[in-house]
């Protein structure tokens, strides 16, 4: 199916599918646009936790033994926001358990398409051989946000289902933007252009953490990143996320605290950085002022006598 993005492909699976009540598994962080949704039709989120594999199915298990989900949200490409890809060990055990437990998984894949290093594992969808999975992919970060054109791949037995929503649903996307985007993949343009920007990111990613090497060790840590626009980054000496985001916004740089994306409190405290949509001069700008930022929150009240 052609949509409008994923928002609208997680609205329509979740009016279909869902019932008030029914329990929803979600990442632990997670993309709290999904949780929006789900909550919207009444169901219930079940927070799972992320670990280095991907959502931990053996910790939904026992967080939640009582609450089979009748819906599993996952974005195993590159984990949202933690970055993690999940292990083909991991997708291989999940897909079993939603066969044997008539679970259904949303699979959302908004970035894959930019992996800098390791080698690609195959989609859940392509992994799938009991028809649980939906597959939902989008051309918003891949191209431009206000080419609003994803699709979703849905397994056969409730293709006419969704094209029966879909036929009474207003979110049709023009035609003519569906007919240039298809000579665009058609005759290779497109890619060629995840090539070349593919390329462009990964310098700018270098630039990134050779700039916080020389001016954010201490204060911020960067872990290894395969894939993606952004990444997610360690605050160290006990800085707080959400006041070091507010020290930043003092300096025009703006970066997102990693509890805005938890559905209770962070077991870590941690930023999101885009590093894609600038160049290494605004890059470099906006490490050091990052490092001025974090330098002055992270210095020890000063005592009476200091001030005076």
């Amino acid at each position: 199916m052609i949509i409008s993005g994923v928002q609208q492909a997680l609205d329509c699976a979740a009016h279909l599918l869902l019932d008030a009540g029914d329990p929803v598994w979600m990442e632990e962080p997670g993309y709290p646009g999904a949780a929006v949704v789900f909550r919207a039709v009444g169901a219930k989120i079940c927070p799972v936790p992320v670990d280095s594999e991907g959502l931990n199915l053996e910790a939904g298990q026992r967080r939640w033994p009582r609450q089979r989900p009748r819906l599993i949200y996952v974005t195993p490409a590159h984990q949202f926001p933690l970055g993690v890809t999940m292990s083909l060990r991991r997708r291989l055990s999940l897909l079993e358990w939603a066969r044997r437990s008539k679970t259904i998984i949303f699979e959302d894949d908004y970035d894959s398409e930019y992996r800098y290093s390791g080698r690609p594992i195959p989609a859940l969808q392509g992994l799938d051989r009991a028809a649980v999975v939906i597959f939902a992919g989008s051309f918003t970060d891949v191209l431009f946000p206000a080419l609003r054109l994803a699709y979703l791949v849905v397994p056969s037995d409730v293709v006419d289902i969704f094209a029966a929503a879909e036929s009474v649903s207003t979110h049709h996307p023009p035609l003519i933007d569906q007919a240039i985007l298809c000579d665009f993949i058609s005759e290779g343009h497109f890619a060629r252009h995840v090539r070349r920007m593919r390329e462009l990111y990964a310098e700018r990613l270098s630039v990134l953490i050779e700039l916080a090497g020389e001016r954010l060790t201490g204060l911020l840590e960067i872990p290894a990143v395969e894939a993606g626009l952004r990444t997610v980054c360690w605050l160290q000496g006990g800085i707080l996320a959400e006041r070091a985001a507010r020290a930043a916004a003092k300096y025009d740089v703006e970066v997102v605290p990693l509890e805005r994306y938890a559905y209770g409190r962070a077991k870590r405290n941690g930023l999101m950085l885009g590093f894609a949509a600038v160049d290494a001069r605004e890059l470099r700008r906006g490490v050091e002022q990052l490092a001025r930022a974090l330098e002055e929150i992270r210095q020890p009240l000063k005592t009476p006598a200091d001030r005076l």
